[in-house]
C-alpha cells in the first residue's frame, strides 16, 4: 500500500511518532491545559530494550520516572525514562526536581544535550512495558487503555556521555489530532 493510501488517522498518528523537538510543546499547542502527572519515580531493573538501548551504563537498578501527558485532563502518552543512578549524582541531576514539569524543560534547552534518531516500534500485548502501562493507566483514569495502544518511539539523549532513554506510548486518540507544525511557537519547538 503506498503511503498517501493508507487511512488519514493512521497517517496521523505516524506522523506524531515521528515528529521531531519537544512532544510536550506539540501536546500543550492542542488545548487550554498541559499537564504531566507522575506516575512513578524511582529505581528499578530495566527491560531488554531499555538496556540494549543504554549498553554498557545498563547495569544493576537505574533511575526509572513514568508519566502521563494530558491534554485538558485527557491521558495522551505514557512515557519512561531511565538513566543510570550515577547519572543522577552528575549530569542528569536535574531529573530528580523535575516534579510534575515535562522532561523537555531539561533536554530542549540545554545545548550540551544530544538525541539519537528516534526508533519506532509497535508493543505486543505480552510486552513487560506495555502490561506495566496498562496497570498504571487503570489506576490514574479508573479504565483501562485502548487495546490499540501499541504504538511507541524511543531515543537516547546524552549529556557529557551520559545516556537517559526515553520512550513514549501513544494513545490512539492522537490519531484525531492533527500535529502541530510549529509556526508561530519558540524555536525548541522542533530542536533536534
Amino acid at each position: 500500500m503506498k503511503p498517501d493510501s493508507k487511512p488519514p488517522r493512521r497517517s496521523v498518528l505516524r506522523q506524531w511518532l515521528h515528529a521531531p523537538g519537544s512532544l510536550s510543546r506539540r501536546l500543550a499547542a492542542l488545548g487550554e491545559r498541559f499537564e504531566v502527572q507522575t506516575l512513578r519515580q524511582g529505581t528499578a531493573r530495566l527491560h531488554r530494550h531499555e538496556t540494549e538501548a543504554l549498553g554498557a551504563q545498563a547495569h544493576g537498578r537505574m533511575w526509572v520516572r513514568e508519566v502521563l501527558l494530558r491534554v485538558d485532563g485527557e491521558p495522551m502518552i505514557w512515557a519512561r525514562s531511565v538513566a543510570p543512578r550515577a547519572a543522577l549524582a552528575g549530569p542528569w541531576r536535574a531529573l530528580l526536581g523535575l516534579g510534575s514539569r515535562p522532561l523537555a524543560d531539561l533536554l530542549f534547552k540545554d545545548p550540551r544535550v544530544t538525541r539519537s534518531p528516534l526508533a519506532v516500534q509497535r508493543l505486543a500485548p505480552a510486552d513487560p512495558l506495555r502490561k506495566r502501562m496498562a496497570r498504571q493507566w487503570m489506576r490514574a483514569n479508573g479504565r483501562p487503555p485502548s487495546h490499540a495502544m501499541v504504538w511507541a518511539r524511543s531515543s537516547v539523549f546524552r549529556k557529557h556521555g551520559a545516556p537517559l532513554r526515553v520512550m513514549e506510548l501513544f494513545s490512539p486518540s492522537l490519531a484525531r489530532k492533527l500535529v502541530p507544525s510549529g509556526r508561530g511557537t519558540p524555536k525548541d519547538f522542533t530542536r533536534r
